[in-house]
This record gives structure tokens, sequence and C-alpha cells, in this order.
């Protein structure tokens, strides 16, 4: 049972481990369940994902991380995260960190 205000950690069985990620799809579920673990920050949606050159995949995943009033003015950020062909977290970095109300440059 988790505490008030832990997440429940999801977990991946065995048999979806040794499938390792079908597709872009399962690659965004794969990156943004991992990264979700690690930092304690609502996340947005994933903004990008592709093949890396060792069959793995990189995916770009955005996320709030301060929450400000009014709404246009939370600060996101977008981290990349990449995992191996299976589908297990490899490393994660933040790449960039805005406004949302900013416009892209």
């Amino acid at each position: 049972m988790t505490e008030p205000g832990e997440r429940r950690r999801r977990t991946t069985s065995t048999a979806t481990r040794e499938r390792g990620v079908r597709d872009a799809r399962d690659a965004a579920r794969h990156a943004a369940d991992a990264l979700s673990e690690l930092i304690r920050h609502h996340l947005e949606g994933v903004s990008a994902v592709c093949r890396s050159e060792d069959g793995g995949w990189v995916v770009n995943v955005d996320v709030l991380e301060v929450a400000r009033i009014p709404d246009t003015t939370s600060l996101l950020a977008t981290y990349e995260v990449e995992l191996n062909p299976a589908g297990d977290l490899i490393q994660y970095r933040r790449v960039a960190r805005y406004r949302r109300g900013a416009q892209d440059q």
C-alpha cells in the first residue's frame, strides 16, 4: 500500500520485458513510466520518439516542473530519455526548460 502523496509504481511483467519495445508508441510508454519513477513531476506528454543507432529508442518527455498561476507562466522541461532495445532505461537528462506561454524559438 502506498502512503498519501506517494505514487504507485507500475510493474512490467517478465514476458513484456523479454519481448522488448515493439514500436514508437510502446517506447513512449516505457520512457514515460521509467522517468516518472525517477522524478516527482507531472508528465505532460511525449514530444518526440526516434530510433537510436543501436536499435534502442530516444524519447523526449515534457514535464511540468513548477506549476504557477496563471498557468501560462508555469515552468516546463523536456527530458531526453534513452532506452535499450528491450525498453530498459539507459539514461535521461533535462535538455530544455521553458515557460508554458513561451513560443518556440
